[in-house]
């Protein structure tokens, strides 16, 4: 069976972007490229999606920092992807890269610069085509800094500013750029720690992207009633915050 497009998954171990290609390979017969450095995970993860979906699903190598391979990664695909789910990033520890630049400088390069570094070629690449769709998984942590969370938090805030110019950039050309605002969605990366607003379960926000998609949506939340809840949490005075302690 001919698939009738192909998806590309930038950090093909990440449990939101699995879900949200399972949608894709399901609904849309889709093929399906997982990306990852720790590509015996994602050949795993390969074999259990294609049996499962009865699409072509294979694992390619690919590491988020290292910045000098990505054009090349990139220009190898053959053919070349339609959607592409940019999903990688960590979640260091907050007072740990207080005190250690090295981890703070690591989130920083995992969650934002290795983002521009591998979506700028692809973006350059839809442009020319005139069709193709960037999904970039930020999160609800980049809308508002906090104490517990301010470094990862400036890396999302940095990406999701990031995927809005690139939206701009591409909006001309047909090629569109998908924004993804999880809240708190239970995976290894969260492991151990609660959630202060609820969470969205690994289900319903792989369906959420998948619909975003389908709808022509260009920034969303995973999860009902996450925007109301972000909505008020910017509303919220700067005195207000400051006196807060357990966000």
């Amino acid at each position: 069976m001919v698939a009738d497009m192909l998806v590309l998954v930038l950090g093909g171990n990440s449990e939101i972007a699995l879900a949200a290609a399972e949608k894709f390979a399901q609904h849309e017969n889709a093929d399906i490229i997982l990306a990852s450095r720790n590509l015996e995970k994602a050949e795993e993860q390969a074999r259990i999606m294609a049996k499962r979906h009865k699409v072509s699903v294979r694992a390619e190598p690919f590491d988020a920092l290292a910045f000098d391979t990505h054009r090349q990664f990139y220009e190898k695909l053959d053919p070349k992807p339609d959607v592409v789910i940019q999903a990688f990033g960590v979640l260091n520890n907050q007072k740990e890269a207080q005190k250690e630049f090295d981890i703070a400088r690591n989130t920083l390069d995992s969650n934002l610069l290795g983002a521009v570094s591998i979506l700028e070629p692809i973006a350059a690449d839809f442009e020319e085509r005139g069709h193709g769709t960037i999904i970039g998984i930020s999160s609800v942590a980049g809308e508002r800094g906090r104490h517990s969370s301010y470094i990862y938090a400036a890396s999302k805030a940095g990406l999701t500013v990031y995927l809005d110019g690139l939206r701009h950039r591409l909006w001309p050309s047909g090629a569109r750029v998908i924004t993804v605002l999880p809240g708190f969605v239970p995976t290894k990366m969260v492991a151990g720690r609660t959630a202060k607003f609820g969470a969205t379960p690994l289900e319903t926000a792989g369906r959420d992207i998948y619909k975003a998609w389908k709808k022509g949506r260009h920034k969303i939340y995973t999860g009902s009633k996450m925007r109301y809840i972000m909505a008020a949490v910017r509303a919220l005075p700067e005195f207000v915050i400051l006196r807060i302690r357990n966000i």
